[in-house]
């Protein structure tokens, strides 16, 4: 029956095509400004140095990834959202599935349309770099970074089901859609690179989820581009552009490694999680 349920929730999402596109606009959003001005005003305010363009190229696909995890999962959420809306979600209780099973029909079918999202954009991400002149992201490359996939998208619907639980209206759910949308160039460190911002907004941006998913994905796909880049230079200065460009962050002083941001994504999905099953038992509707 769950499982039914799921298959339910993503075919409403696909078919809607509206929904799928809304759900991309703010990827598509970013791929216009990086096109138009943001790629040469970020390759501006670097030095020059070998395999800029793959460098920047890859940097700025990472963040893409991280915030299509966010944007798919939320629109797939937004079918909770209407059911509620609509009263649907009433009708279901009648019938002999449990609200647990349904809250988990839910959460699978977020699941999978923001793994299925993130890996076509993983995919039409990597026909860009051939079409661009780039070499394509070898295999292993491309296993490691689905599995960031899957950390990020658990990541991302633990914070967006516990967002959605406190909605009963498509309006709401929608003007919260669109300030989320917003803020995710910012909080993935697209619009303007961590570095750049002041230590307030540093620490703000370290604590939200979406950004230790582009640090993962960035470690990853930047990995090739940064030993080609930084060969001959000193160690101080690949550092510093380490840390200005959000590819690691300096939490207390110290350097995080990846393996930190894999546990904060993992702790921050089961935080979530337990919050918004605790908040979506007590409502009574």
């Amino acid at each position: 029956m769950m499982l039914a349920f799921a298959k339910r929730n993503i075919l409403l999402y696909f078919r809607d095509k509206t929904s799928v596109f809304f759900s991309l606009l703010a990827v598509i959003i970013l791929v216009a400004l990086y096109v138009l001005f943001l790629g040469d005003m970020t390759a501006k305010q670097l030095p020059d140095f070998p395999a800029k363009k793959a460098l920047l190229m890859a940097w700025f696909i990472a963040g893409m990834l991280a915030v299509t995890s966010m944007t798919t999962t939320l629109a797939s959420f937004g079918i909770l959202v209407d059911d509620r809306a609509n009263n649907t979600y009433m009708d279901f209780y009648s019938s002999p599935i449990s609200r647990t099973k349904l809250v988990g029909g839910y959460i699978i079918s977020a699941l999978i349309v923001g793994f299925t999202m993130c890996l076509g954009t993983l995919i039409v991400s990597n026909l860009f770099l051939v079409v661009s002149g780039e070499a394509m992201l070898p295999l292993g490359k491309m296993i490691a970074t689905s599995g960031v996939i899957v950390l990020a998208v658990l990541a991302s619907a633990s914070m967006i089901l516990l967002l959605v639980s406190f909605f009963k209206t498509s309006n709401a759910f929608a003007a919260a859609s669109t300030v989320i949308g917003t803020l995710l160039g910012f909080l993935a460190g697209i619009y303007i690179p961590i570095g750049s911002l002041p230590d307030y907004l540093q620490t703000i941006v370290k604590l939200f989820p979406v950004s230790h998913s582009a640090a993962l994905f960035r470690q990853i796909l930047m990995e090739t581009s940064l030993i080609d880049s930084f060969a001959n230079a000193p160690v101080e200065m690949k550092e510093e552009f380490l840390f200005e460009m959000g590819i690691f962050y300096e939490i207390n002083g110290e350097k995080a490694s990846g393996l930190f941001s894999v546990f904060y994504l993992f702790a921050t999905t089961l935080l979530f999680f337990t919050l918004s099953l605790f908040v979506m038992k007590r409502k009574k509707k």
